[in-house]
This record gives structure tokens, C-alpha cells and sequence, in this order.
């Protein structure tokens, strides 16, 4: 088994071998890899503290609220935001990518707006006096929205009179309703004539007139047919007056219950 396999590399053909001239060649190419590595990073190093310091610079600035740079790489780009997050200020990149994309920094209390940002991305200049009349107009017409459906939302579908138009017909009920009045008459009399209007003394002096003219009308009676019956015993004068009398008695209370009901 190891013959074959020596066998079979040998009959293999060797790789070729580097001359002097491509080993120096190769050589030269990594130094020169090294050395545009080395320029790039120093390159890096400056920008940085170039930034530092102006960044340093704005935000011992009172009078500033917010920095621009000019549009600049996506590397050097970075290299911003990493210095502006040390420093502890906002950040933000605008603009279209390889062509005019910048970097531009916020003083933490000064962050910037969502109406600031919109702004910017649509490649705009935020305006704060002009943002100012934009949202007091902005909030009038919501308020006036919100009117509009309030309003609308207290109107019905529909009229529900058109629903109940075959039992109401078209007048609207609370036109046709009619104030609402007592019966002033029951049959052929009316009311104010039944309610008996006399007092109590009045009802009792009628009463007795009446017991009175009952007590007249029994005596004459009694009085013209005088003589014996030939029917049988007439009743005795005593007892026809006694018994008017309870009658009357009765009378008068019914009478006195009456009026006081009445009144």
C-alpha cells in the first residue's frame, strides 16, 4: 500500500517554483498594502481629533443649539457619531447616500422635533416661526374636525318618522301634541255642577228643613183620616212621630257625612 501511494506522488508533477524576481514582486506588494493601511488610519486618527475638537468647541458654545458638517463617507460619517454619543449629544445623517449625505448634532437639551426631522429628510430648512404657524394651523383644523364629527355623531341614520310614517302619518308628533286639559263635563252635566258647594252649616239647616216639612207633612196627613179603619187598629199619633223622628235622625247623619266628604 505505501508503494502504490508513493508510487502515485511521484508521478505527480511538483508545483512550480517562485523565482527570486516574483518573491520580490510580492514582497513589495504587501509592504505597499501596509503602508496605504498605515496612511488610512493616520488619516482616521486625524479626522478624529478633528472632530473632537470641534465638537468640543460647539458644545462650550452657548449661543449654538445645533452643528452641520459637510457631506463626507460613510467611514468618517461613523467616526462623527461615535464622537458626538462620547460627548453626549444627539446625532442624526441626511441626504442621499454618495451624494450629499451629512451629519448634523443637537445639544441634548435642544433635541431636535419630529416635525425637525421630517423636515430634513425631505431635503427641507426647519423653519421654527413658520413650524410655529404650521402646528397652530394644524391644531385648528383638528379642532374643527373633531367639531364636525361630534356634530355629526348627534344625528340620527335616519328620522325615525320615516319609520313611523303609516302610524303618525307626516306631521311630526310634537307638533301635533295638544296640551293636555281635565273633562270639564261627565254625560249632560257638567262637572262644576255636581261638586255640591255648600258648607256644613248650610247642609245641616237644609236638612233640618227638610226633617221639618217631613214632620208637617206626616201630621196633616195623619190628621184627615182620622176615625177608625175598616181595615184594622190604626196605628197611635205617638208612634208615627217617633218613628219620623229616628228617620230623621238618620237623615241628618247621612247628611253631615255627605257634606263633609263633598268638602
Amino acid at each position: 500500500m505505501a508503494d502504490l501511494l508513493g508510487s502515485i506522488l511521484g508521478s505527480m508533477e511538483k508545483p512550480p517554483t517562485m523565482g527570486a524576481e516574483e518573491r520580490n514582486k510580492a514582497k513589495a506588494q504587501k509592504a505597499l498594502l501596509e503602508k496605504q493601511q498605515e496612511a488610512e488610519k493616520k488619516k482616521l486618527d486625524v479626522f478624529r481629533k478633528k472632530m473632537q475638537k470641534s465638537i468640543h468647541d460647539f458644545i462650550k458654545d452657548g449661543k449654538q443649539e445645533k452643528m452641520k458638517f459637510e457631506p463626507m463617507d460613510k467611514v468618517f460619517r461613523a467616526i462623527v457619531h461615535d464622537v458626538a454619543e462620547v460627548a453626549g449629544l444627539t446625532s442624526f445623517s441626511f441626504g442621499l447616500e454618495e451624494q450629499d449625505r451629512y451629519v448634523m448634532l443637537w445639544k441634548k437639551e435642544f433635541a431636535p422635533l419630529d416635525e425637525e426631522l421630517l423636515a430634513y429628510r425631505r431635503g427641507e430648512e426647519w423653519d421654527p416661526e413658520k413650524a410655529k404657524e404650521l402646528a397652530k394651523q394644524k391644531e385648528a383644523e383638528e379642532r374643527l374636525s373633531k367639531g364636525d364629527k361630534q356634530g355629526a355623531g348627534v344625528t340620527p341614520a335616519y328620522n325615525y318618522r320615516d319609520k313611523y310614517k303609516h302610524l303618525i302619518g307626516d306631521e311630526a308628533a310634537k307638533d301635533a301634541a295638544r296640551e293636555m286639559q281635565s273633562n270639564t263635563s261627565y254625560g249632560f252635566v257638567p262637572s262644576s255642577h255636581k261638586r255640591d258647594q255648600r258648607t256644613i252649616e248650610q247642609v245641616l239647616a237644609d236638612t233640618r228643613a227638610k226633617k221639618r216639612q217631613k214632620l208637617d207633612d206626616s201630621a196633616d196627613c195623619s190628621a184627615s183620616t182620622g176615625g177608625p179603619s175598616s181595615v184594622g187598629t190604626e196605628p197611635s199619633q205617638d208612634g208615627i212621630l217617633s218613628q219620623l223622628k229616628t228617620e230623621a235622625t238618620s237623615d241628618e247623619l247621612q247628611a253631615e257625612s255627605g257634606a263633609a266628604t263633598s268638602l
